[in-house]
């Protein structure tokens, strides 16, 4: 493996990893409110985040979306207002770190990033809760720089199935398909991770643009709602989008999801939100897991998934969403940010071309995001104004 792993980091070096989801900012958030200084990202942060900036030159990350979510109990405009702080939590860091980090919101920008040796941070808002159901708030969250939305988190928007919550629209609504067409029009990337199987279906039906799944991964591998049917991966290269590999350990080794499943009832039992990650809850976590050992996934776990999703969505319609700091658990070889070269490695061992890996890190992701925006430089029409009462009754 140690060949492999060399091999692995020179070729990040020249194609690093474009990874689709970290939730840092939500971390910052709980841990510190913000505040940097307790949580200066260019020293050492492993005590406390899977995320900082040694660990991302390490790791061979160039281009990270950040994760703008905010929980789905914040409705109506206080959810608003938190996906504000937190896209400004992204400009807080980027300005704080600019030998570091640059912002970015197109591919050129991503690329102008990788030549000068820094890390194109581009955000994601992650869930359309965030939305408050107004496209007027969607073009607000354009015009400040995020660049997709996942249309729903954990729970159900009024226009929308979540793939873990009890179905109520089937899929897409009316509302929810002009919501898909508007994100086109701006060039904004769709995205698939946490909704239905059903949503997933409509939106690509709709979207004339490349979809993501900024995080997910396949279902047939680990049978998980979170992840991605085959009949859905089989039909991104008709879309030209693309499915990105998580690590979370409930979503790939399907001996983790039951022990998930009790790890979460003990997090509630002591009055904590399942997915809390602060100092208190870990230690619960801890608590837990030393009572009822925890299945442990591997780099080789992240790599059967792959293995499949190229099978079926072919080697341009892959990449990786790896979801640190929004996960209390991880593989045992990709603990943090700085784990992909152990990815990368595995799958060289398997076989995988040098240049199939640089269409999994890099280039999948800069060709998606081009496509988009080629999209929204083609279209005529203006903005929406529709509301959802007008559509959906």
């Amino acid at each position: 493996m140690s060949d492999h792993l060399a091999r692995a980091r020179e070729l990040l070096a020249a194609h690093p990893v474009v990874d689709g989801h970290n939730d840092l900012p939500w971390a910052l958030r709980q841990q510190v409110r913000y505040d940097l200084d307790r949580r200066d990202l260019a020293t050492d942060q492993s005590a406390d985040l899977h995320t900082d900036l040694p660990r991302l030159r390490a790791g061979g990350v160039g281009a990270q979306f950040w994760s703008v979510y905010v929980r789905t109990d914040m409705a109506g405009d206080e959810a608003v207002s938190a996906t504000l702080e937190q896209i400004d939590a992204v400009r807080q860091l980027t300005a704080r770190y600019p030998a570091d980090l640059r912002l970015a919101f197109t591919a050129d920008d991503m690329e102008a990033a990788r030549a000068e040796g820094r890390i194109a941070s581009l955000m994601g808002a992650e869930g359309g809760h965030s939305i408050n159901s107004s496209l007027a708030t969607l073009r607000a969250l354009h015009r400040l720089g995020v660049r997709y939305m996942t249309l729903t988190h954990n729970d159900n928007v009024p226009w929308a199935d979540s793939a873990t919550d009890a179905p109520v629209a089937g899929g897409l609504t009316a509302f929810g398909e002009e919501v898909v067409r508007e994100m086109n029009r701006l060039g904004m990337l769709v995205d698939l991770s946490h909704v239905s199987a059903d949503t997933m279906r409509d939106a690509l039906r709709v979207s004339e643009a490349p979809v993501i799944f900024s995080h997910s991964s396949a279902r047939a591998v680990c049978d998980h709602p979170r992840n991605v049917p085959d009949d859905v991966l089989a039909a991104l290269p008709a879309n030209g989008g693309m499915a990105m590999a998580t690590f979370v350990p409930k979503f790939i080794l399907p001996e983790a999801v039951a022990w998930t499943r009790a790890a979460d009832e003990n997090m509630r039992a002591h009055g904590l939100h399942h997915l809390d990650t602060t100092a208190e809850a870990m230690a619960v976590h801890r608590a837990f897991e030393a009572a009822n050992p925890r299945p442990i996934a591997t780099t080789s776990t992240v790599a059967d998934h792959l293995d499949h999703m190229r099978e079926l969505a072919g080697i341009d319609h892959i990449g990786i969403g790896g979801d640190f700091d929004g996960t209390a658990f991880t593989p045992s070889d990709l603990p943090d940010v700085s784990g992909y070269p152990h990815l990368i490695a595995e799958l060289l061992r398997r076989g995988w071309s040098e240049p199939d890996l640089a269409k999994l890190t890099w280039g999948n992701a800069v060709r998606v995001l081009r496509a988009a925006e080629s999209v929204a430089s083609a279209t005529t029409r203006g903005p929406s104004n529709v509301t959802r009462e007008s559509l959906d009754g």
